[in-house]
């Protein structure tokens, strides 16, 4: 079995063995396969055809889905954990998508770039052009990035939909990741907004 992404790894740690979960936006399926290990029944979601046909070649439970569109039809608390991995910032509408993530499962964890990061920032002030970084890594006119967030604004978000942070992490420049304090993230120029390339957040319904 392949190593997973270090957010996919951080999600995996956050999932209860024997769980129900749901993935939206599951790519090829390695978290919902790494997942077998710990007995948890996994389903996946996956608007690409190509991912999902691989996906049910491995065995797993995927079908094709839209995350802006198709979680309308789930019924409210059927998971015990909903996962949306580096996809809330390609959605057409993040607040929507989160308050259905928020019905469907008991638990929701997400994962997603910070554009507060700095050299995001120093790319953006010394270049006057949109950065390119490892998480990313696309020019402007074919980024499938349309709502590009600070960690400190997704955690704004969080409290529109109602939601509390249980858990938080960084995802570090060396591919590792750290616990953050998330009332840290309200500070725009210190702390993870500004070092982390990405966070990692498990959230529950208030």
């Amino acid at each position: 079995m392949s190593e997973l992404r270090p957010d996919l790894a951080a999600i995996a740690a956050m999932i209860r063995p024997g769980a129900r979960v749901l993935d939206v936006g599951c790519g090829d399926g390695a978290l919902l396969e790494h997942l077998k290990t710990k007995n948890v029944d996994g389903r996946g979601i996956e608007i690409s055809q190509a991912n999902v046909n691989a996906c049910v070649t491995s065995g797993l439970a995927v079908v094709q889905g839209d995350a802006d569109t198709d979680l309308v039809d789930y019924p409210a608390q059927v998971f015990d954990a909903v996962i949306l991995s580096q996809t809330i910032q390609a959605t057409e509408k993040p607040k929507v998508v989160l308050d259905h993530l928020l019905r469907i499962g008991r638990r929701v964890a997400i994962s997603l770039p910070n554009f507060g990061y700095w050299k995001v920032r120093l790319s953006l002030l010394s270049g006057g052009r949109m950065p390119r970084t490892s998480t990313l890594d696309y020019t402007w006119w074919a980024t499938p990035n349309i709502h590009l967030c600070t960690l400190a604004d997704f955690v704004d978000l969080t409290r529109e939909c109602g939601a509390t942070i249980v858990e938080a992490h960084a995802l570090n420049d060396n591919g590792t990741t750290s616990k953050m304090n998330p009332a840290s993230l309200t500070h725009g120029y210190l702390g993870p907004n500004l070092f982390a390339q990405g966070g990692v957040f498990l959230l529950k319904k208030s």
